[in-house]
């Protein structure tokens, strides 16, 4: 028996998912390279460990293979510019330009991490799995920074910030 969705409707309905955005990152041999990702998650917290799909055909994706290090970035409120320019849009900046934002080194060999990021994972390849066209790319937290802010999200083909809900409408009702 085979079942297939619909790729067009599919897609669609993705769009309405609600994700945080970050721009994962990495340097080394392979290259320094950035790109913009809404699929993100944690896998453990003993150890800890995070996953990032990424397109396989994006040389980011062969560079975070070939480097074996890469920072996860989860951007603010603030930085649609950021993703806009990781995504390759033009937003002033050419499109990947590490120019577009303040960054500073990580570990070793030194992988860019967003400075003004809501929170950056440094990580060490784990381990990578193909999935239809994108990579799982599974990484080992080395060093973790985290700030206060209101995160990135994205849903609907645009960008947002979460909407506290009144705990009073959150609170079970008898």
């Amino acid at each position: 028996m085979s079942i297939h969705a619909d790729r067009d409707i599919f897609v669609a309905a993705m769009r309405r998912a609600a994700t945080g955005v970050s721009v994962v990152a990495t340097a080394g041999p392979a290259g320094m390279l950035a790109v913009t990702v809404s699929a993100v998650a944690s896998v453990s917290a003993d150890p800890p460990m995070v996953l990032a799909c990424i397109n396989r055909r994006s040389p980011v994706c062969q560079a975070i293979r070939g480097n074996g290090v890469f920072t996860v970035n989860l951007l603010t409120a603030e930085q649609a510019a950021v993703a806009d320019t990781f995504a390759g849009r033009r937003t002033g900046y050419a499109p990947f330009d590490f120019a577009c934002a303040d960054w500073h080194r990580i570990g070793s060999p030194g992988v860019p991490c967003l400075t003004d990021a809501l929170c950056s994972f440094h990580c060490h390849l784990h381990d990578a799995h193909d999935a239809g066209s994108h990579s799982i790319l599974i990484g080992r937290v080395s060093e973790t920074i985290s700030r206060d802010a209101l995160p990135l999200i994205y849903a609907g083909q645009r960008y947002g910030a979460p909407y506290q809900i009144p705990s009073s409408m959150t609170e079970a009702q008898p």
